[in-house]
């Protein structure tokens, strides 16, 4: 099992062996949780979407395949839906520990994103399919966050400005630099409202039956095929950003107040850690609110997972928190679909489309 093989080598830095653990703490998405602990998935599937088991439980490493110390055991957080897990139960743990602010939107931004709404101490939650283009996949030359990958773009006087991971020559563009495109060919007019691309730049192209902007050219690559964002590429980061933009929108409404409102954004995870705030309010995918209102925090999941390892209190209050939240299933709510094509628009976050 690869956590036996994580556990050893986390060991070995301090020189210690994996068989000296006497207690872990795991989170992770529900699917994640139930495969782990040999549940059945197959109604994840299906609405209502429902977890085979919600409550946190504590149970010994040895039945699940963990090689630790004798009479080990494992504490698994609580999950809140089908959808969102004691990943974002663990975000949340982590997230109120730092900020006592009144109104906050915290969100984990990935394959599947979760949103949630802390309101004067109410919580609302909603999981947002937002697909894998924020992480590289779908996109043409799209790539995970490693050595070569383009992580920021700028356009400046018809020029590209790029940076790469490890500062090498570049090989493709990661999630952060995707995001940072969309917003600079909106600025400069290649893309309208709706995200249809115009030939208004000398690095727009036909490429068969496809408009393409060349980030990287075949002959600043030395003979390599050029690094292009695609027409398509486009409209794939519209519909993960109008995923969010709608799940946002979805809690702001069921709780009757504005983006204004809000004290705080904090986004959690891996990727959220790097994105360029700006380019993600131009693109209307996060509220457009004053730089000092957001805050990126990490791995927010792993630091929540920290704190219920090492404290019997926090484990209670992860549990409180589950059973304070109002989860909105997005299927549900009515006008979603309409709601959803108006996020699809770029430009700065505008609510109330009804």
């Amino acid at each position: 099992m690869e956590i036996n093989k994580l556990a050893e080598e986390l060991c070995s830095d301090i020189n210690a062996r994996k068989e000296d653990i006497v207690e872990a703490a795991i989170v992770g998405n529900t699917a994640m949780h139930h495969l782990l602990l040999g549940l059945t998935v197959s109604q994840l599937a299906y609405s209502p979407y429902l977890p085979a088991a919600s409550l946190p439980m504590h149970i010994k490493c040895r039945d699940i395949g963990l090689h630790f110390a004798p009479g080990a055991y494992t504490f698994f957080l609580p999950n809140v839906a089908g959808y969102i897990g004691s990943d974002h139960v663990a975000m949340l743990l982590s997230i109120l520990k730092i900020s006592n602010k009144d109104t906050i939107l915290a969100l984990d931004i990935g394959t599947n994103t979760e949103v949630s709404l802390i309101n004067h101490g109410e919580i609302s939650s909603v999981s947002c399919a937002s697909g894998p283009a924020f992480e590289g996949g779908h996109i043409i030359f799209g790539m995970r966050a490693a050595e070569g990958a383009i992580e920021q773009i700028r356009i400046v006087n018809d020029k590209v400005q790029y940076q790469t991971i490890g500062e090498v020559p570049p090989i493709g563009i990661c999630g952060t630099a995707v995001l940072d495109v969309i917003a600079q060919l909106y600025l400069v007019d290649v893309l309208d409202k709706g995200g249809r691309m115009y030939d208004k730049h000398p690095r727009v192209r036909l490429q068969g039956k496809q408009k393409e902007f060349v980030i990287v050219s075949e002959s600043e690559r030395q003979g390599k095929p050029a690094i292009t964002i695609t027409q398509r590429d486009v409209r794939e980061i519209q519909l993960a950003k109008a995923a969010i933009h709608a799940g946002i929108q979805v809690l702001l409404e069921a709780a009757g107040i504005t983006e204004k409102a809000l004290d705080l954004v904090i986004i959690a995870g891996a990727f959220g850690t790097y994105i360029n705030i700006n380019s993600a309010i131009e693109i209307g995918m996060l509220p457009a609110l004053a730089a000092e209102r957001f805050l990126q925090v990490g791995n927010a999941a792993g630091t929540g997972a920290r704190m219920a390892l090492i404290s019997v209190s926090q484990r209670e209050k992860a549990l409180s928190l589950v059973n304070q939240i109002h989860y909105i299933e997005l299927a549900t709510v009515p006008d979603f679909q309409k709601i959803f094509v108006q996020s699809n628009y770029l430009g700065y976050y505008k609510q109330n489309y009804r």
